[in-house]
């Protein structure tokens, strides 16, 4: 009797110490999913409580006739489309080294309209935010600032440069009207646009960001050339001109 008493007390006392194991396993179970879903809830919720940080200021440049996000004479014999990512360098390059010569020096005098795309989302999900963003500024008129502004804070690809907060940042340093602003890029507006955008890129050849389309008429026949990545003036100079002489201008 003592003996069997001796067993069960044993048996009694293995299952207690399973039971125990057992909920010590749970505990710390439960214990890391809580902690794991506070991580991920803090990845969520940190962006938009962190610091919005310095914004630089975009170069004073200047375009003639806006047309939201185009410039120069609608009617000018040359068009030159440009297919860009915010979030990519070179496009970057184009827009510190080339881009206001070019303006200055072919679309002010009515021989270039030049009107500037995204290439949708194609570096990332920052790229798509960034060209909506320019796209709800120039429904204010204000296209072009926020492509300077947004260029001029370029700090590497997908590294949170653009996010909803900063792009709202660079709109309130433009003064833009922000009722109108933010419900603009809240509701995703040219969402669709910027898809658009990179489907005709895509559909126009375009394989690589920046890229130009070139277009003139030659005889009643249109004529295409695509010039690729950040060129200087000098490249842009040798095709129009070339175009211009085969249009016999």
């Amino acid at each position: 009797m003592i003996n069997k008493d001796k067993e069960m007390s044993k048996r009694q006392v293995r299952k207690e110490q399973l039971r125990r194991k057992e909920q010590r396993s749970r505990l710390i179970g439960i214990g890391l999913i809580t902690i794991g879903a506070l991580f991920v809830a803090f990845l969520i919720i940190y962006p938009n409580f962190k610091p919005v940080g310095a914004i630089a200021d975009a170069p004073a440049n200047t375009r003639p006739s806006v047309n939201f996000n185009a410039v120069g004479d609608p009617n000018a014999p040359i068009k030159i489309e440009e297919y860009s990512d915010f979030q990519c360098p070179f496009c970057r390059v184009f827009f510190e080294n080339t881009e206001e010569a070019l303006i200055q020096n072919y679309v002010a005098n009515g021989t270039v309209y030049f009107e500037y795309h995204s290439f949708g989302a194609f570096i990332g999900a920052e790229s798509g935010q960034a060209a909506e963003a320019a796209y709800c500024a120039g429904d204010q008129g204000k296209f072009w600032e926020m492509h300077d502004i947004i260029f001029a804070n370029q700090t590497g690809e997908n590294v949170g440069a653009y996010t909803d907060r900063r792009l709202v940042a660079f709109a309130e340093k433009l003064e833009l009207n922000m009722s109108e602003f933010n419900d603009c890029f809240d509701s995703s507006k040219y969402n669709d646009l910027v898809t658009e955008d990179m489907k005709n890129g895509i559909t126009a050849g375009i394989q690589a960001t920046p890229s130009f389309i070139m277009t003139y008429t030659v005889n009643g026949e249109e004529k295409s050339v695509l010039i690729e990545g950040a060129q200087t003036i000098d490249v842009f100079q040798q095709q129009i001109e070339a175009a211009l002489a085969e249009m016999g201008k």
